[in-house]
């Protein structure tokens, strides 16, 4: 009697075996993957970068033959320090709460005297001189003592922001020129809160007129990526 044949059901399956990766592959993959994630972060950030990058490159390094700037530029630039300054109202203010302006700011003590006066009236004038550009600057003075400010110049000073700042504090921030004194020259902050540039000692009315240039200049190379208003 044969052997009746067997159904398909009943062949014996057929199995197929996959290689399994070694830990070594997954090790090696895992660290791609990070790698390529890292070089992700680092090309937007680039990219967030090059307006800024692109603007000072312009200022600093791709100038017409034969211009020179007014002022002196500091490099490197120096960080606003995290200091504690008093507003004429009391307020405690702390000084990197400034950022996100064009800060031209002027140094001396409360007894503001003539010397000082004419320095407050120029840097007036020199913001006032911006036209359009005038929302993008905040015009600062730093007094350094207690000493009483003179009435007669407060109505002046209300487009200012009038802080006192410790004299230790701001000479471990702004230098004067050699020869000088603090008070003696403007210093200019761009918006990142980043001390970049020192205008000569004493302005005379021709001086005030090379710093607006200096500025204007600064504020044209930066327009692509520095808004009024913080």
């Amino acid at each position: 009697m044969q052997d009746a044949p067997r159904s398909k059901s009943q062949h014996p399956l057929g199995m197929t075996v996959y290689d399994l990766p070694s830990p070594t592959d997954v090790v090696q993959a895992d660290a791609k993957r990070t790698a390529m994630g890292r070089l992700r972060m680092l090309v937007v950030l680039l990219v967030c970068a090059a307006p800024v990058v692109a603007s000072y490159f312009t200022y600093y390094v791709v100038r017409p033959e034969g211009r020179r700037n007014f002022g002196d530029l500091i490099e490197p630039v120096r960080a606003l320090p995290d200091v504690r300054a008093q507003a004429l109202n009391g307020d405690a203010i702390q000084l990197p709460t400034l950022k996100g302006q064009w800060l031209l700011v002027s140094v001396s003590g409360g007894d503001c005297q003539a010397d000082c006066q004419q320095q407050l009236y120029l840097q007036r004038q020199i913001l006032a001189g911006l036209g359009k550009d005038r929302a993008r600057t905040d015009w600062v003075w730093l007094v350094t003592d207690n000493a009483d400010i003179p009435s007669a110049i407060l109505p002046g000073l209300k487009e200012a922001t009038v802080l006192r700042v410790p004299f230790k504090e701001l000479t471990q921030w702004l230098e004067p020129a050699s020869g000088q004194q603090l008070q003696d020259h403007l210093y200019l902050v761009d918006p990142h809160g980043q001390w970049m540039m020192r205008f000569p000692a004493k302005l005379s009315t021709e001086g005030a007129l090379k710093t607006k240039r200096d500025i204007e200049r600064l504020l044209r190379a930066a327009v692509s990526w520095d808004e009024a208003g913080r």
